[in-house]
């Protein structure tokens, strides 16, 4: 699979779409806050050991060094992405708020989706590491809410998103508030001055994505996070999840965006994008795909089980036309990719955002392979923006915080 060499530009022939291929219409939208048609579309740098060319088959040239994840971050931003996931987990990789620390200096424009798990830094210092961050990056980056448990602990769900909503509680207070007083079941804490963690982004601070289909996680985004993000299932199901988690969030007042984490197998031809599909998964050993999936630490939890569900009924994998759930095979959480050329590809990514999808944070095997061919073939057919953009939390002129133009004193 050959790659683009540095500066060379992806060109794409837009095609006219075969509406005949468009059996119904998608499902209608709930309300969300982003109305602008653009999308916000991220890539997935593989910080946590989940780089491959044949799934389960380990390959130390593609390892999570920083040499490998830092080249597809920057070749991300190269080709024009407006996000990028930096993940988090206790494997063999990348720890998230240094590596994009370190990569902050090396993006010229694309935004940071960075993985925290709630619990595992002083809030405090947690609000202050990312408000550093923040200004590193000049306003690029965003907050992935994690509520899983931390490495070496096995927790109730319920005292997990308790705990994750006083942090983030308590991280939106540090940043919009000129004091802190917080008295909860986790955290008592009285700071005279939060200074020291406001964020370069205005009107909140770096937007919060998070995901879980559980009742405690959609009531946790409803009312405090601004993205929602959904792993691969139909279309029916996704749009079942989208008008509940809106119809939630109005009951606070408040609306969300809604994202979708997918993998992409994209080739110039249908045969061939599935070639490349079965050519994946063609030396897996279902033992050691069962062992890799049980290594997450979301691998028990209720969207990988509905994940598999769909994967047990369907037809050579294929739950939906085109949305291949071979990759849950040896993979936890993200389970499925969309398969095709890139006429068919972008007609499911336009469903998608005409169901309400404002996201997509996508990803393949190899990662920067994929990267490199989806940006050829399919990132052009569409409109783009960042969603921190789109909803005015990064401002046009440099914002006056104590790291910036604010008064010291």
């Amino acid at each position: 699979m050959g790659r683009l060499r540095r500066g060379e530009h992806c060109e794409s022939d837009v095609r006219t779409l075969d509406e005949s291929s468009v059996i119904e219409p998608p499902p209608s939208p709930p309300r969300i806050r982003t109305n602008d048609v653009r999308v916000e579309v991220a890539w997935f740098a593989a910080l946590c050991s989940d780089d491959y060319e044949f799934l389960g088959v380990p390959d130390g040239s593609l390892r999570s060094s920083f040499a490998h994840c830092s080249g597809i971050v920057r070749r991300a931003d190269e080709l024009g992405y407006q996000n990028v996931l930096m993940p988090s987990g206790w494997a063999s990789g990348q720890e998230t708020l240094l590596f994009s620390a370190a990569m902050a200096l090396q993006t010229r424009q694309l935004n940071h989706l960075v993985a925290v798990r709630m619990g595992e830094i002083h809030p405090p210092m947690l609000a202050r590491h990312i408000a550093t961050l923040d200004h590193l990056l000049e306003g690029r980056l965003t907050v992935n809410i994690i509520s899983s448990d931390l490495p070496g602990m096995r927790e109730a769900s319920d005292q997990r998103y308790a705990r994750a909503r006083e942090v983030i509680e308590i991280l939106k207070k540090c940043w919009s508030e000129p004091a802190l007083t917080h008295r909860g079941a986790f955290y008592h804490l009285d700071l005279p001055s939060t200074d020291p963690a406001k964020p370069y982004q205005q009107n909140g601070g770096p937007l919060l994505y998070f995901g879980g289909i559980s009742e405690p996680a959609v009531q946790l985004c409803a009312e405090h996070c601004d993205v929602y993000l959904m792993w691969p299932e139909t279309e029916e199901r996704l749009a079942q999840t989208m008008h509940l988690v809106a119809e939630k969030a109005a009951t606070f007042g408040r609306t969300v965006d809604f994202g979708l984490r997918i993998h992409v197998i994209v080739r110039e031809t249908e045969e061939e994008a599935r070639r490349a599909a079965q050519r994946l998964l063609s030396k897996l050993d279902p033992s050691k795909g069962a062992e890799i999936k049980a290594r997450a630490q979301d691998h028990q939890s209720a969207g990988v089980r509905r994940q598999d569900a769909l994967r047990a009924h369907s037809t050579d994998d294929y739950i939906e036309p085109h949305l291949w759930s071979g990759i849950g095979r040896a993979r936890s959480g993200c389970a499925s990719a969309i398969v095709g050329d890139p006429d068919q590809v972008s007609a499911k990514l336009q469903r998608y955002t005409a169901m309400g999808i404002r996201a997509f944070i996508l990803s393949g095997y190899p990662h920067r392979e994929e990267c490199e061919l989806f940006a050829r073939h399919v990132l052009p057919r569409f409109s783009t923006g960042k969603l921190n953009e789109l909803q005015g939390r990064k401002s046009r002129v440099l914002p006056v915080t104590p790291l910036t133009t604010a008064a010291r004193v």
